[in-house]
């Protein structure tokens, strides 16, 4: 399939990916995302592998796209952490930086 990522047209194919992207190691998944085989890698490392482009020259959008277009599944949101046994305000509590014991009552 012919697609233009930073100006440039590449010609990918679902079977191209996969062989380019075995071996690489995901890295840590902030934002969109596409699954390539088993592994969930960064859209923008897709990216830069497979069209050997720093990272800054293209847009999460246009490889999103592409990788789309090619039938591999494409995610907007970081995958969700397992609550590891927190309720619900301790969790929230523990995201905003504020651990709050059980039992803790806070004034409105």
């Amino acid at each position: 399939m012919r697609c233009v990522i930073a100006r440039f047209p590449f010609e990918l194919t679902k079977s191209g990916v996969l062989e380019t992207m075995k071996g690489v190691k995901p890295g840590m998944v902030t934002g969109p995302s596409v699954t390539i085989g088993r592994r969930r890698y960064p859209v923008k490392q897709v990216g830069e592998v497979i069209t050997r482009q720093d990272p800054r020259d293209f847009t999460a959008g246009e490889v999103t796209r592409a990788m789309a277009l090619l039938g591999f599944t494409c995610h907007d949101l970081p995958p969700a952490t397992p609550g590891r046994g927190l309720s619900p305000l301790q969790a929230a509590s523990a995201q905003l930086g504020t651990p709050v014991t059980e039992g803790a009552v806070e004034a409105a």
